[in-house]
C-alpha cells in the first residue's frame, strides 16, 4: 500500500493540471482577461493569502513551521532564487497560451525530462549513464518530431514556453533538493514560504507591465479569476506534495500522463489541430518515458539489461555524477540555520 499515496497524488495532480491549463487558456482568451502577468500575480496572491489563512486556522498543517522559529528571515533569502524561477516559469507559461495551443505546449514539455534529468545530475540528485544517455535521446527525439509538426508554429510562444519550461524544471530540482537535503519542509510550510517571495516578483513584473485595461477586464471577469486563482492555490500544494513524497523525476513522468490527456481533450473536444506527425512524435517520446520508468522500477529485467548491454553501459559501476550531492551539502550546511540543516 506503499504507493497508494504518491499514485493519488499523480491522479489529483493530473486532474488539477489539466484543468488550470484549460481555464487559463480560456482566460487567456483576447477578449476576456489577456494579462499575464496581472493573472500569474493574482494566482500567488491568493496562495500567499490562502496559506496564511489555513495557517492561522488549522496550524497543525504546517508540522515543521516551529522548527523555523527565529530563522524565517534567513529561510526567505534561501527561497529568492526558487521564487523568481517559479515566478518567470508561471509568467512566461501564462503567456504562451495567447499564440499557441495548449496541445502544442504540451509536445513542447516532454522536453522537461530532458531538463530536469540534467539539473538533477547537477546538483547530485541523478547521475547519468550512457543507457540513460540514449533514453534521453529518444525521448527528446520523439518530442522534437511531435513540435516541428506543428501546421501553426509561433516563434513568440515557442519562445516564451522555452523560457517557462526552464523556470519550473529550475525551481522543480531546486525545491527538490532543498528539501530532501536540507530544509525538511512541509509542502504547505514550503509552499508559504515560497509564495510571498514570489509574489514580490511578480508585483514588479506587474507594476512594470501595467496596462489601464486590467482593471477594466478585472471587473468584467472576476468571476472567473476568483475560481481560477484558488486552484492555482490547490495545484501549488499539490505540486509541492508530489515532490516530496516522491521526487521532481516523478513529478515530470506525472505531467506527462497529464500531457496525453491534454492532447487527447484538446484534438478530439476542443477541436485543436493535430497532424499525424505530432501523435508519432508523441508514442516515441511517451514510450521512452515508460521505458526509463520501467527501468527504475525494475532494473534487473532482461529487456532493461539487453538496452544497456546494445548501449555499452554497466548497471552498477558505471555511474557518472556530474556533481556530488554529499560535497554540495558539506558546502552549504555551514550557511544554514542549525534546526534547518
Amino acid at each position: 500500500m506503499a504507493f497508494l499515496r504518491p499514485l493519488v497524488l499523480c491522479v489529483v495532480y493530473i486532474a488539477l493540471s489539466a484543468g488550470l491549463i484549460e481555464f487559463n487558456k480560456f482566460l487567456m482568451n483576447p477578449g476576456r482577461f489577456p494579462h499575464a502577468m496581472a493573472l500569474t500575480c493574482i494566482h500567488m496572491a491568493s496562495t500567499f493569502l490562502l496559506c496564511n489563512t489555513f495557517y492561522w486556522i488549522r496550524p497543525d498543517f504546517y508540522p515543521t513551521m516551529q522548527q523555523t522559529k527565529g530563522k524565517r528571515m534567513q529561510l526567505l533569502v534561501w527561497f529568492c532564487p526558487l521564487a523568481v524561477l517559479f515566478a518567470v516559469g508561471l509568467f512566461c507559461s501564462n503567456q504562451a497560451y495567447i499564440y499557441c495551443s495548449p496541445a502544442f505546449l504540451q509536445f513542447m514539455k516532454e522536453g522537461n525530462v530532458v531538463l530536469v534529468f540534467s539539473l538533477s545530475c547537477l546538483v547530485g540528485l541523478q547521475y547519468c549513464t550512457r543507457a540513460r544517455f540514449v533514453n534521453i535521446v529518444w525521448i527528446l527525439a520523439g518530442a522534437s518530431m511531435a513540435v516541428s509538426g506543428q501546421v501553426h508554429f509561433v516563434m513568440t510562444g515557442f519562445v516564451f514556453q522555452l523560457v517557462s519550461q526552464f523556470g519550473e524544471c529550475g525551481k522543480n530540482v531546486m525545491g527538490d533538493w532543498m528539501m530532501k537535503s536540507h530544509l525538511k519542509l512541509d509542502a504547505l510550510t514550503y509552499t508559504m514560504f515560497l509564495s510571498p517571495m514570489c509574489l514580490v516578483v511578480l508585483v514588479i513584473g506587474a507594476a512594470v507591465t501595467w496596462k489601464a485595461e486590467i482593471l477594466t477586464d478585472l471587473a468584467a471577469w472576476w468571476m472567473y479569476i476568483v475560481p481560477n486563482a484558488c486552484l492555482a492555490f490547490v495545484m501549488n500544494v499539490t505540486v509541492s506534495l508530489l515532490i516530496k513524497e516522491c521526487s521532481a523525476f516523478a513529478f515530470i513522468l506525472a505531467g506527462l500522463v497529464k500531457d496525453a490527456f491534454i492532447v487527447a481533450l484538446g484534438a478530439n473536444i476542443l477541436g485543436e489541430t493535430v497532424v499525424g506527425q505530432q501523435y508519432t512524435g508523441f508514442v516515441v517520446c511517451l514510450s521512452g518515458v515508460f521505458f526509463w520508468s520501467y527501468s527504475r522500477i525494475d532494473p534487473r529485467a532482461p529487456l532493461v539489461q539487453l538496452f544497456q548491454k546494445a548501449t555499452c553501459s554497466v548497471h552498477e559501476e558505471e555511474k557518472t555524477p556530474l556533481a556530488k550531492a554529499q560535497e554540495r551539502k558539506d558546502e552549504v550546511a555551514p550557511l544554514l540555520p542549525k534546526n534547518v540543516a
